[in-house]
């Protein structure tokens, strides 16, 4: 068993493909790995749980024509079960956990169920006009909700649920009303609420960061086009903001600054409050380009991968993109829906109960059956109105796992079974990068780490080649400038001599003509 990431793609229909599908890819190769048909549901009407805990996940399509909800198992490719809804669903959120359910409305009313057991807690007119958005906090205990009136409220989960407050009004845990046109994408960060900021976007050109403890607005980004969806880091080190017009912005939420004392220190963007405002189009043309992803397309929605390594991008002509994030580079295009819009984008291990694709380590007492191995969580149809001796009596279908010691005589291996070696085996294999495609041919991750190694050797042979040629330079120069020395010192010494012959020469030539002279003399005498 291997730990493998997979995309969750959900699309719309078209006039010539007929209903969509909501389809598992393999984000290596592209590879289809399951699909689910016959559900069309557009944008922020897709909601899954994954398979953990012994129990098998599903998946949740909120139907865009009708008041339907599609409800899927990982188990099998077939419609599971279909719920008829009290009236037609604009968006849909579940929690981690699949313990509760929500659905937004376009009169701006608000839906929670209880997945289990169908028991509808609450609903509450949260908005003037339609709810675009719904989004668990991480914990679950809190739902936000973006609306076309600009309004973004907080919901304790707590409050909604209570039996003592059924008959209250619902009042929000706070409101978040400083965007000025409709909010179209939430993103909830890390952490226990209300201790977690979260993000919004809006048509308004501005995607906005908050402080749930203190409900205030730490920082404005201000985009040159509208904003549709976002992508946060799971770090929450930087964010993608993408526009209908094509555009993908990378906004870092830490920058690197020189201390006053010496070296660099890291500092985090904004947090000023309403008044601090980062215009991301202002930068210089070449950070512009540094930090922009230009598609070309309607973009739709965006998601990253679990290592945060991959932007998955998804268009409004069917296409999904996966871009390099250190490079933004497009490593590969998924074409499988051309034509059709994706309405969602999702990254997930692979349920290790997908039909098809069942691997787990049996023994030969178990039985094959995967609805035997990982029991589905229960999903019971949902009800349409209120009812007060439903939610006294109600019960909720718990399975669980089967406790058992590797000591024990009567133990056996069943799904549930992960040992610790397997599982840093898996994680170790999980982390490293893909070597191949299933074609064999290397992958851009493996083919980018190749060409890096090879400059690299080769900036080592040309300083070598450099350290030769300098060495030889000088060799060359010293050997040049010893010769002319030697020769200067040949040349001294033989001008020397011939200067003192003639001397001597000139002495012996003046006293032969000083004789001559006195013979001369002798000879007049006589």
């Amino acid at each position: 068993m291997h730990l493998q990431e997979t995309i969750l793609c959900a699309t719309g229909s078209s006039s010539s493909s007929g209903p969509g599908a909501i389809t598992l890819h393999d984000i290596h190769t592209g590879s289809s790995l399951a699909s689910f048909k016959q559900t069309t549901s557009s944008t922020q009407s897709t909601a899954f749980v994954e398979t953990r805990d012994g129990h098998g996940g599903f998946l949740l399509a909120a139907q865009a024509d009708k008041s339907v909800l599609n409800v899927y198992n990982f188990q099998k490719d077939q419609l599971t079960l279909k719920i008829i809804l009290p009236e037609r669903l604009s968006c849909i959120a579940v929690d981690r956990r699949g313990g509760y359910c929500a659905g937004g409305t376009s009169q701006g009313r608000i839906y929670l169920w209880e997945v289990a057991s169908g028991i509808l807690y609450n609903s509450w007119d949260a908005h003037y006009r339609q709810v675009n958005v719904l989004k668990f906090t991480h914990d679950g205990a809190a739902l936000v909700s973006g609306s076309e009136d600009s309004g973004v409220g907080v919901w304790s989960v707590s409050r909604l649920v209570d039996d003592d407050l059924q008959n209250e009004l619902v009042t929000p845990y706070c409101t978040l009303s400083d965007h000025t046109l409709p909010v179209t994408d939430i993103i909830c960060g890390f952490g226990a609420f209300p201790t977690c900021r979260i993000l919004t976007a809006s048509v308004d050109h501005t995607v906005k960061l908050w402080d749930i403890t203190s409900h205030s607005l730490l920082t404005t980004f201000h985009f040159p086009q509208p904003i549709s969806c976002i992508a946060w880091d799971v770090t929450e080190r930087l964010f993608f903001a993408a526009s209908v017009q094509g555009s993908i912005h990378q906004v870092n939420l830490f920058r690197q600054r020189a201390s006053n004392v010496g070296g660099q220190v890291i500092e985090a963007v904004g947090g000023a409050g309403a008044t601090d405002v980062i215009r991301i189009g202002d930068e210089d043309e070449q950070g512009r380009r540094k930090r922009l992803i230009s598609v070309g397309q309607p973009i739709t929605t965006l998601a990253l991968s679990l290592t945060t390594s991959l932007l998955l991008v998804g268009t409004a002509t069917g296409l999904i993109l996966v871009h390099d994030v250190a490079s933004h580079q497009l490593l590969r295009t998924i074409s499988t829906h051309k034509g059709v819009p994706i309405t969602h984008l999702a990254t997930l291990l692979k349920p290790p109960d997908l039909f098809g694709h069942i691997s787990l380590n049996l023994s030969p007492s178990v039985s094959l059956n995967s609805a035997d191995l990982i029991p589905v969580r229960p999903v019971a149809p949902f009800q349409r109105m209120r009812d007060a001796k439903a939610r006294e009596a109600h019960e909720v279908a718990m399975i669980l796992p089967v406790q058992q010691h590797e000591n024990d005589d009567s133990y056996t291996a069943t799904s549930y079974t992960y040992p610790q070696s397997e599982l840093i085996r898996d994680h170790a294999y999980f982390v490293q990068p893909t070597l191949s495609d299933s074609s064999g041919k290397p992958s851009n991750t493996a083919r980018v780490a190749e060409l890096e190694a090879e400059v690299q050797e080769l900036r080592e042979q040309l300083g070598k080649a450099k350290g030769v040629n300098d060495m030889m330079w000088e060799t060359v120069v010293q050997r040049v400038i010893s010769q002319g020395k030697e020769k200067e010192k040949l040349k001294l010494p033989q001008g020397t001599n011939g200067t003192q012959n003639e001397a001597s020469n000139f002495g012996m030539e003046a006293e032969e003509a000083e004789r001559d002279s006195g013979r001369t003399r002798k000879k007049e005498r006589r």
